[in-house]
């Protein structure tokens, strides 16, 4: 069983990105997955969202995809 967690998910699919956001239901007050998204989308030049605790989105930049990634950590040090 899943505890405390946040997680964003990637991929490339026929050229373009694919995201997929989650968190847990007890971090959903301090981190919401659609704000996630809206940034790691960005960043691969695309938009995205959801509900608090599962969100998706896309991008054209698949170049992109490792910085996109990565913006799950600061978001996470900056919402606990």
């Amino acid at each position: 069983k899943l505890g405390r967690a946040v997680i964003l998910l990637g991929s490339v699919h026929e050229d373009k990105v694919v995201l997929v956001a989650g968190v847990t239901k007890d971090l959903t007050g301090q981190l919401k997955a659609g704000d996630l998204m809206k940034q790691a989308a960005a960043a691969v030049g695309g938009k995205g969202g959801g509900r608090p605790d599962m969100a998706q989105g896309g991008g054209v930049d698949a170049g992109a995809l490792d910085s996109a990634l990565a913006l799950a950590v600061p978001f996470v040090e900056q919402g606990i």
